[in-house]
C-alpha cells in the first residue's frame, strides 16, 4: 500500500467539529500543537479569519520556526472585504431611545503612527524545495530580521533593510545547509502592504496567533484551546476544552481585537468503541459503522492531530503495510516503533482521511490513514445533543453569565500582557493590545405595544414575555375550530380527551370557541394507522388534525407531516403524549401546555394571537432562509415567508424551493417573491407600497454573491413588475442580511442589556451599514446580539426607522409569546425549511401557502 499512516505531516484544515459558545455550533477541526519531523511536510496549520462575511478569509501559518513568525501563502493573502454599505448614505446611527453605555469583548490594538510592513519576496541560489528548509535557513538571520512572517517564498516584517535602500535593491544573504553547501538567499523588496489595504489585517491576525502560542494553548481549526483547563465530564465520556475566538480587523475608526470564549467538545470513546457497538446491535455493521463515522472529525492523541474521516477501508486492517525509505512496514509495527503503542485488534478496518485540495496543492495527494483504536471523536451526536442531563452538565460550564465572561477576558488579556513569547512577539512588531475592554455608546428602544382583541395594549417590559397576558386577554384575531379530528392510539384515548378538554377550557378563556372534536382511535401507533386515519379525516373537510404521538420519533412525525403538507393538505398539530399527559408531579404547567397549542392552532387557521402597532401601510415583510437536507448534503431548501401587510392584514405567504449545493438562488429567490406580489395583489388589489426584506443563512463567504449577484437580479426583477403596474420609480425595497452567528458580545453594568439594546457605531464596520441589536431576554448566559447589514436600501426610511422596525418585527414570532432573536419572518422561514430538509424532502402543496401550517 502506497497510503501513509496519520504521522505524514498531513492534518486536516477543513471538517466539521463541535464548538461551543453560547450555543452548539459546527466548528471545523485541523492540527493540534507543533509540528513533528515527519517524512513529509505539513501543509496545514494555524488560519486566521478576521471577518466572518467577507468574499475569502482563510489564510495560513504553517508552523514556522522563530521569533514572531508564521506563513501566508504569498499567492493566495490576498482576499476582498465586501463593500456593501449602499452609496449616498449619510449616516447610520440612530438616535431614539435612553442612551447608554456599554462594554463590548474587543480591545483597540494600538500601532506606531507611521507603521508600515514590507513585502519581500524570497529567492535561494541554489534553489532549495523544501519550504521548511527555506524557513530553517532563514530563520539563522533572525537577529537581522526581527519580527517577521514567511510562507517559503514572500516575506513580511517592519524592518526597512539598509542594504535595500541602495541599488540594486536586493539584500543577500549567505548561510550554509546542513550537508555544509553554501546557499545565497536573496531578499527582494517588493513594496509595502497599505493601512488601508487588507492584507495588514491578515498579517496582524498572524502575528497576534504567534503570540498566543506563548500562552501554551493548542490549536484547534481557527481557535486555540487549553486543554490543561480541560472539564472532564466522566459520566458523559466527554470532555470540554475552554479556549477563545480571535480576529482582528478595522472597525468605525479604530484597530480592534474581538475575542470570545468558545468550548470544544472531545469524546473519550475511540472511534474502536463505536465499532464494536455497531457489531452488536447492526445486521449490516459495515454500513452502520460509515454511517457514524463519516465526516466526524477525529483527535490522535499521540500526535495531537484532528482529521476528518472521508471513508472507511474495509480491506485494509492494521496488518496492512506502506512503503517508507527503510522499506514496507505494516501500521502494528510502525505505531510500536514510532509511539510505542500496542495495536491490540489486528482486524480493524482503517479509517481513511483524504487530502485537502490546500493539502493537494502542496504536493500531499496520499490517503492518510487511521487506526480506530487510535482515534477519539470531537463533537456531539444527535443522540447527544437530544440527552437533556448532557446538555445540562455541559451548559454549566459553557453558558457563561456576563460577569464570569468579563472576568475570563479579563484574565485572556493580563496573559497575553505577561507571557514572556506574546510580549516578545507583540514587541517584535511594534504594537500593543489595550488592557481594557472597549465602550461603546448605546441605545435602548421604546418598549413596544403588543395589541390583543378588544385593542387591548400590553406595554412589553425587560422579560420581553406576554405569556401570562393570555389569561385575561382574548386573542386578536381567531378563528373558531367547529370541524376538527383528533387522531390517537386507541390505548391513550383518556389522556388524549382530559387535554382536549383543557385545550377547549384555554380556548374559552382567550374568547375562542372550540367544538368537540372527532376521534378516531387507531389500534396501534404504525405509519400505516396514521396515513390511513389522515385519509379518513381529510375526507370530512375539518379545518385542523390534531394527532398524538407516544413519543419524539422523527420517522412518525415525517410519515405525519408528508401526508398532511403534501398529499393531503391540511393544517395539522402533532403532540406527544409526555407532553400532554406528564407524570402528576410535573402536571401543574398542562393549562399553560395547552394554552399554547391552542395559540398555535389558531395561528395554522390564519387567526392572528397578538399584533404590534406599525406605522407604516403597505408594508410586506418578507424573510428568507436555507437549511441542508439531512438526506443529501448536496441538497437545500430555501423558504420565503412574506407579510401580507400587518396594518390590515394578518395573512402570510409562504414558499419552498430545493437547490443543489453550489447552485444560484437568484432566479429561484425571484420567482418566489414574484409569487408573493401576485398573492398580496390578489388580496389588496395593489402591489405593496415598501417591501423590507429580511435574508437568513448567509454563510461564510456567501455575502459577495448576496451583495453583487442576489440583490441586483431580484432588485431588477422586482423593478419590472413595479414598472409594468404603472410605477415607474419601481419597487421601494430594503434589503437586510441578518446574521446570528457572531461572535461580538456586549454587557451594561457586567449585566445582560435589556431587549431593545441598539449599537450603530465603534465596532460596526466602515464598509457597511450595520448595527447590532439584542432583541431577546435570556435567563441563563449571556445574551447574543444579531447583526443586521443593510445592503440595499431606497425605501426612504432613516437608520433610526429601520432600527425601530427590525426590532418591532421581532415581537411577532406566535410559536413565542416574547420577542425572538431574528424578525419573526425570518424565524419562520427558517421553521418552515427546516421542517422540509428534516421531514418531508419536497415541496409542500401550494393549497397550504397563506397559513402558518409549518409552526
Amino acid at each position: 500500500m502506497n497510503n501513509l499512516p496519520d504521522n505524514s505531516g498531513h492534518s486536516r484544515g477543513r471538517g466539521r467539529g463541535i464548538k461551543l459558545k453560547e450555543e452548539l455550533n459546527r466548528g471545523q477541526g485541523s492540527k493540534l500543537g507543533q509540528p513533528i519531523q515527519q517524512p513529509l511536510r505539513s501543509t496545514s496549520g494555524s488560519s486566521g479569519q478576521y471577518d466572518p462575511m467577507k468574499k475569502t478569509s482563510h489564510y495560513s501559518m504553517e508552523g514556522a520556526e522563530g521569533d514572531a513568525r508564521g506563513s501566508v501563502r504569498g499567492r493566495r493573502i490576498l482576499s476582498d472585504v465586501v463593500r456593501s454599505r449602499p452609496s449616498g448614505l449619510i449616516t447610520k446611527a440612530g438616535f431614539t431611545g435612553r442612551k447608554i453605555t456599554v462594554q463590548s469583548n474587543y480591545y483597540k490594538v494600538q500601532k506606531p503612527p507611521n507603521w508600515t510592513i514590507y513585502q519581500y519576496r524570497v529567492d535561494f541560489d541554489p534553489d532549495v524545495d523544501n519550504t521548511r528548509l527555506r524557513r530553517g535557513l532563514l530563520s539563522e538571520h533572525r537577529q537581522l530580521l526581527g519580527g517577521y512572517i514567511f510562507d517559503g517564498t514572500v516575506l513580511f516584517c517592519t524592518t526597512k533593510f539598509k542594504e535595500i535602500a541602495n541599488s540594486p535593491n536586493v539584500l543577500e544573504l549567505l548561510t550554509k545547509s546542513r550537508a555544509g553547501e553554501n546557499i545565497q538567499i536573496k531578499i527582494k523588496s517588493v513594496g509595502t502592504v497599505e493601512a488601508a489595504d487588507n492584507q495588514q489585517f491578515q498579517v496582524l491576525n498572524l502575528i497576534l496567533r504567534r503570540a498566543l502560542e506563548g500562552l501554551q494553548l493548542q490549536l484547534v481549526s481557527r481557535n486555540f484551546f487549553d486543554p490543561q483547563a480541560k472539564v472532564i465530564l466522566d459520566r458523559f465520556r466527554v470532555e470540554l476544552w475552554p479556549g477563545y475566538t480571535t480576529s482582528i480587523r478595522q472597525h468605525e475608526s479604530d484597530i480592534l481585537l474581538c475575542t470570545e470564549i468558545a468550548h470544544k467538545v472531545m469524546r473519550t470513546d475511540s472511534l474502536y468503541h463505536v465499532l464494536s457497538k455497531v457489531i452488536r446491535e447492526s445486521d449490516d455493521y459495515q454500513a452502520a459503522f460509515k454511517r457514524e463515522v463519516i465526516g466526524v472529525i477525529v483527535l490522535t492523541d499521540y500526535n495531537n492531530k484532528t482529521y476528518r474521516v472521508d471513508d472507511v477501508d474495509f480491506a485494509a486492517s492494521p496488518m496492512s503495510t506502506f512503503n517508507t525509505k527503510d522499506g514496507d512496514i505494516s501500521y502494528v509495527e510502525y505505531y510500536k516503533k514510532r509511539y510505542n503503542i500496542t495495536i491490540r485488534d489486528h482486524k480493524q478496518p482503517l479509517l481513511v482521511s483524504r487530502p485537502t485540495e490546500k493539502n493537494i496543492r502542496g504536493g500531499v495527494s496520499q490517503l492518510i490513514m487511521l487506526i480506530p483504536e487510535l482515534a477519539r471523536a470531537t463533537g456531539l451526536t444527535e443522540d447527544m445533543r437530544s440527552n437533556f442531563q448532557l446538555m445540562k452538565a455541559m451548559g454549566e460550564h459553557t453558558r457563561l453569565t456576563p460577569n464570569r465572561r468579563i472576568d475570563r477576558l479579563r484574565v485572556f488579556n493580563q496573559r497575553l500582557q505577561e507571557s514572556k513569547l506574546s510580549v516578545e512577539v507583540m514587541n517584535s512588531w511594534h504594537i500593543k493590545l489595550d488592557k481594557s475592554l472597549v465602550e461603546i455608546p448605546g441605545r435602548v428602544l421604546p418598549p413596544e405595544k403588543i395589541v390583543f382583541g378588544n385593542q387591548k395594549r400590553f406595554l412589553c417590559d425587560a422579560r420581553a414575555d406576554w405569556t401570562f397576558e393570555f389569561r385575561n386577554s382574548s386573542m386578536f384575531s381567531h378563528v373558531d375550530v367547529r370541524r376538527w379530528y383528533v387522531i390517537t392510539p386507541r390505548r391513550n384515548i383518556r389522556e388524549t380527551q382530559e387535554f382536549v378538554k383543557l385545550c377547549v377550557r384555554a380556548a374559552s378563556g382567550m374568547r375562542m370557541h372550540i367544538s368537540e372534536p372527532r376521534y378516531d382511535e387507531m389500534p396501534d401507533d404504525r405509519n400505516g394507522n396514521y396515513s390511513q386515519s389522515i385519509d379518513n379525516a381529510v375526507a370530512q373537510d375539518p379545518q385542523i388534525i390534531m394527532l398524538v404521538m407516544k413519543s419524539n420519533n422523527e420517522e412518525k412525525y415525517s410519515c405525519i407531516k408528508k401526508r398532511t403538507c403534501v398529499d393531503r393538505p391540511v393544517p395539522s398539530q402533532v403532540v406527544t403524549l409526555r407532553t400532554i399527559a406528564p407524570r402528576p408531579e410535573k402536571s401543574s404547567g398542562l393549562m399553560s401546555i395547552a394554552t399554547k397549542v391552542v395559540i398555535q392552532m389558531n395561528a395554522k387557521l390564519m387567526g392572528a394571537p397578538w399584533m404590534i402597532e406599525l406605522p407604516l401601510r403597505g408594508l410586506m415583510t418578507v424573510g428568507f432562509d436555507v437549511c441542508h437536507s439531512s438526506k443529501n448534503k448536496n441538497q437545500s431548501y430555501g423558504a420565503l415567508v412574506a407579510t401580507m401587510d400587518m396594518k390590515s392584514s394578518t395573512r402570510y405567504y409562504s414558499s419552498v424551493t430545493e437547490h443543489m449545493k453550489g447552485q444560484e438562488l437568484s432566479d429561484q429567490m425571484s420567482l418566489k417573491m414574484t409569487c408573493a406580489l401576485k398573492a398580496y395583489r390578489e388580496h389588496h388589489g395593489s402591489l405593496p407600497e415598501r417591501i423590507l426584506f429580511f435574508r437568513d443563512g448567509v454563510g461564510d463567504g456567501q455575502l459577495y454573491q448576496v451583495v453583487n449577484t442576489e440583490v441586483k437580479f431580484l432588485k431588477d426583477q422586482l423593478d419590472k413588475i413595479y414598472k409594468s403596474a404603472g410605477k415607474v420609480e419601481g419597487c421601494r425595497m430594503a434589503f437586510i442580511v441578518v446574521a446570528k452567528r457572531i461572535n461580538t458580545r456586549y454587557f451594561v453594568n457586567m449585566r445582560n442589556p435589556d431587549p431593545g439594546t441598539i449599537v450603530d457605531d465603534i465596532i460596526t464596520l466602515p464598509e457597511r451599514y450595520d448595527f447590532f441589536l439584542v432583541s431577546q431576554a435570556v435567563r441563563q448566559g449571556t445574551v447574543s446580539p444579531t447583526s443586521y447589514n443593510v445592503i440595499h436600501d431606497n425605501m426612504g426610511l432613516t437608520a433610526d426607522k429601520l432600527q425601530m422596525l427590525s426590532y418591532k418585527m421581532t415581537h411577532m414570532y406566535y410559536n413565542w409569546s416574547g420577542t425572538c432573536r431574528v424578525p419573526s419572518v425570518c424565524q419562520y422561514a427558517h421553521k418552515l425549511a427546516f421542517l422540509v430538509a428534516e421531514s418531508i424532502h419536497r415541496s409542500p402543496s401550494s393549497g397550504l401557502e397563506n397559513q402558518l401550517y409549518f409552526l
